[in-house]
């Protein structure tokens, strides 16, 4: 069968990249973390001291930046390498996390990454989840997946996710985090999050990791089977 480019975006805490993950290893497709790339160019920023307000600055270290996933056949997944370094754990850490989301709304950074990205889906046969994948990446995309999910469900999956590194979090800066994430997402200049007109919304309120997965490759076999 023809390979086709899978599309996944969606608001916070609804189970992106995990469902991106599942599909690219049933697929046998390659997945592609787009957050992953926008927190090693805040990687590069960081150790190489840009300032973020200096869009020549920006410009010029953009340059000198390399992005690339690479599959290891040990974890079964892809890692980001920055300028030939494997950063896939450093680019997790707390300071990045702090940081990508004002890097990530330079729209230099974006345009950036946006060619990047389309770079990787030239040949088809990719998985990628982010905010703008069906809208502004891949626009012409075969499968185009918006995730979403009650907010109450949201914050409680997300909360249970800090909870584990953090006991000291409370629901109520979760939920704030979660309504602050939505609000940037949704009120950004540069690449809003927005739902593709030809996107399938996919509710996992009440579904389980292994139900939204049996649902989505229905769709993406009824995509193929009709191209």
């Amino acid at each position: 069968m023809n390979k086709i480019v899978v599309t996944i975006d969606g608001w916070s805490s609804c189970g992106k990249s995990t469902l991106a993950k599942q599909l690219a290893k049933k697929l046998n497709y390659v997945y592609v973390d787009s957050g992953a790339m926008y927190r090693a160019i805040t990687l590069y920023f960081i150790r190489n001291s840009v300032d973020i307000t200096d869009i020549k600055e920006v410009e010029a270290a953009l340059a000198e930046i390399n992005l690339e996933f690479r599959f290891n056949e040990v974890s079964q997944s892809s890692e980001m390498y920055l300028n030939e370094e494997n950063v896939e754990y450093v680019i997790r850490d707390l300071v990045i996390a702090e940081k990508v989301s004002d890097v990530a709304a330079i729209k230099e950074v974006r345009t950036f990454a946006v060619a990047a990205q389309q770079k990787m889906g030239t040949k088809k046969g990719i998985v990628m989840d982010g905010r703008d994948i069906g809208t502004v990446v891949f626009p012409k995309a075969e499968m185009k997946i918006f995730m979403t999910a009650d907010n109450a469900v949201r914050v409680e999956r997300r909360f249970k996710e800090l909870y584990a590194k953090n006991p000291n979090i409370t629901i109520e800066e979760v939920k704030n985090n979660l309504e602050m994430r939505d609000y940037i997402d949704s009120h950004r200049e540069v690449s809003p999050l927005r739902q593709a007109k030809d996107a399938v919304v996919l509710d996992n309120t009440n579904l389980t990791p292994d139900e939204q997965l049996k649902l989505a490759l229905g769709w993406i076999k009824a995509i193929k089977e009709k191209g």
